[in-house]
């Protein structure tokens, strides 16, 4: 079975200072949690692999730019998320017609990928520790017992954690739902 973490620190602030070998095992270990995320925000599978592909590519030449090492896999859905978001515009701006049996409707399309911009905004919301467990609990689909000791939780802490992260989220998607256009409630 793969490793189902993502790479540790030490690799992390290696790739950070230049280290080509590092860099190279710290795109190799982000590339199964990278598709993860790509299958679960894009459209198609065709989009998925494309975006988790630019994003890996993205992840080589500016790991760098990262500010802090624990904060690699918000980062990467970040940069997931607005790959599948460019490729979204790119299609809705290049789509001819294509039959209803194939694909959903329009509206039904667009809808999907508005509510998981809002979703991944409502993540990106959250403090660190709460989307840690969140990310690597729902999106990543770890056990509890694998979360609370990758991240140095006991169980109750980390269930407590997801608990007000998933409330969070819950309370955000309400809230934006009930805004109109603008921001402004109808």
């Amino acid at each position: 079975m793969a490793d189902s973490r993502w790479p540790g620190q030490q690799l992390i602030s290696a790739a950070q200072q230049g280290d080509p070998e590092a860099t190279a095992a710290l795109v190799s270990g982000s590339h199964p949690h990278v598709r993860r995320f790509a299958h679960s925000l894009c459209a198609t599978p065709q989009d998925a692999e494309d975006a988790a592909q630019e994003a890996l590519i993205i992840l080589y030449r500016k790991i760098g730019m990262l500010r802090a090492s624990g904060a690699l896999a918000s980062w990467m859905f970040r940069i997931v998320r607005n790959e599948c978001l460019r490729r979204t515009r790119l299609m809705l701006r290049h789509q001819g017609p294509v039959p209803d049996a194939v694909v959903p409707s329009f509206e039904e399309d667009v809808f999907q990928r508005l509510e998981a911009g809002r979703v991944a905004a409502a993540i990106t919301a959250l403090p660190l520790d709460q989307r840690r467990v969140l990310i690597m609990r729902d999106v990543q689909g770890h056990s509890g017992r694998a979360v609370a000791d990758a991240l140095g939780l006991s169980n109750a802490a980390m269930k407590s954690r997801l608990r007000r992260a998933r409330e969070a989220v819950r309370a955000a998607l309400l809230t934006s739902a009930d805004e109109g256009p603008g921001g402004r409630r109808d």
